[in-house]
């Protein structure tokens, strides 16, 4: 079932989460030991997200360095299939620009297709770490609105390249992500409205934001993009601090606040032990005032952290 039809169909709030792959060497246990606890929650979609290419240098006898690609974590097809045969719920794959050719984008969506995965989630991705700018693959979508509407013409039965007739449609629902404090990268928030007005018209229909930690912000964001014009659901993406570290390095590397409350709480434990519960109240709280105020859905960044997540929910739910 598209996530559009789960928030249809839903009387009460939704609950649903996002998983990590593992690392290259791990098994899919690791998937099923992060969802085993959370499927109590009886989610009606869980993501999986996508990761690019990184660079290794490789020294020779010579004493030249090699330049060499690796991927460190696997890919998200075979996940998907892991966890729709494992607990039959609905995957939605996290689709990225970064890393991957237009055509290796049409095998991977020709494999979710099959498998009967109708969900996407459409993204730029990161640059590598090693870059300080997202620079595209030469044969690959340059950003998100390219890549949708890759999607969208596979949805129609158009495929790269060829003229294939009587080619069968796909029915992907598509998915964005959206930036309730801005992306870091837009020079304001009217300038990120835009593009992401842009990706509507052009097939997203659904989109789901990066974490924040005031929901007056969250809300804020809603009402500025209904009066855009922007009318699909927005998904709350929540994210609980669990280290010291979070105070200085959330902000860095992504355009949020960190409310006053919060970084004061922090700021007093002891240990990162002391932060992960504070953490955890507050976004207990955080979700309850969401669901109060009418959110669609609440969507859990796990990070690999079940125990936290299934703390929170419990205390939600």
């Amino acid at each position: 079932m598209k996530v559009t039809e789960h928030l249809k169909k839903a009387k009460n709030t939704l609950v649903s989460f996002e998983i990590l792959p593992p690392m290259k060497g791990q098994s899919i246990q690791s998937i099923y030991d992060t969802l085993d606890p959370l499927m109590d929650f009886k989610p009606p979609f869980i993501d999986v997200t996508s990761h690019r290419e990184e660079y290794v240098y490789k020294k020779h006898p010579n004493g030249l360095l090699e330049k060499k690609t690796t991927r460190k974590r696997p890919g998200t097809v075979g996940i998907c299939a892991a966890i729709k045969n494992k607990y039959d719920v609905d995957c939605v794959p996290h689709i990225i620009c970064g890393g991957f050719s237009k055509e290796e984008t049409e095998y991977a969506l020709i494999d979710l297709n099959f498998l009967g995965i109708d969900n996407v989630m459409a993204l730029r991705g990161d640059a590598i770490k090693s870059e300080r700018n997202f620079v595209p693959e030469p044969d690959g979508n340059q950003h998100t609105g390219e890549l949708i509407e890759q999607i969208v013409d596979l949805n129609k039965g158009k495929y790269l390249h060829e003229d294939l007739e009587n080619a069968t449609p796909s029915s992907f629902c598509i998915g964005v992500g959206g930036y309730p404090e801005k992306h870091f990268e837009s020079p304001n928030m009217g300038s990120d409205l835009k593009w992401l007005k842009k990706k509507v018209e052009l097939g997203a229909e659904y989109i789901v934001t990066q974490m924040f930690f005031n929901n007056d912000k969250y809300f804020e964001f809603v009402d500025r993009c209904r009066d855009e014009g922007i009318d699909i659901p927005i998904i709350p993406g929540l994210k609980p601090i669990s280290t010291l570290k979070h105070l200085s390095l959330l902000p860095r590397y992504f355009y949020i606040d960190i409310p006053e409350a919060l970084a004061e709480a922090v700021e007093g434990c002891k240990d990162n032990k002391a932060v992960k519960e504070v953490g955890i109240e507050w976004a207990i709280q955080q979700s309850k005032d969401l669901i109060k105020r009418g959110a669609p859905s609440l969507h859990y960044y796990t990070m690999g952290k079940p125990d936290v997540i299934h703390k929170i929910v419990s205390g939600v739910v």
